[in-house]
């Protein structure tokens, strides 16, 4: 693997622990859904970190806020799908604590990277 700056940032590191979190947290999901909500919710989350890498490559200030916010997107995309994911009874509110708080954190350093 290359040896890239964008490895050391908190928030590269989190929001892949949030793409592991999503892939356990979707083991649990009844089968029939994997071409559905499961395979949705982790597009969505390996989209996080993928494009905080993606622009932390970009040589622009410009094209790296636009790829965090594609980020943050992502995030709120995967937010979305867990609340579905809670209202069909596939989860409940304590199998999502932990990624409640990672996505919270990742959330809060995709703003403060933007501004």
């Amino acid at each position: 693997m290359i040896k890239l700056n964008h490895k050391k940032l908190n928030v590269y590191k989190s929001s892949i622990e949030l793409v592991s979190e999503i892939y356990k947290l979707t083991n649990t999901f009844p089968s029939s859904k994997n071409f559905g909500l499961i395979s949705q919710l982790r597009r969505a989350a390996v989209s996080i970190p993928s494009n905080i890498s993606e622009g932390s490559a970009r040589s622009s200030n410009a094209e790296r806020k636009r790829f965090l916010q594609i980020a943050r997107s992502s995030l709120v995309e995967v937010d979305t799908q867990i609340e579905i994911a809670l209202t069909l009874n596939y989860l409940n509110e304590k199998d999502i604590d932990h990624l409640s708080d990672l996505s919270n954190q990742v959330f809060a350093m995709l703003s403060k990277m933007m501004q």
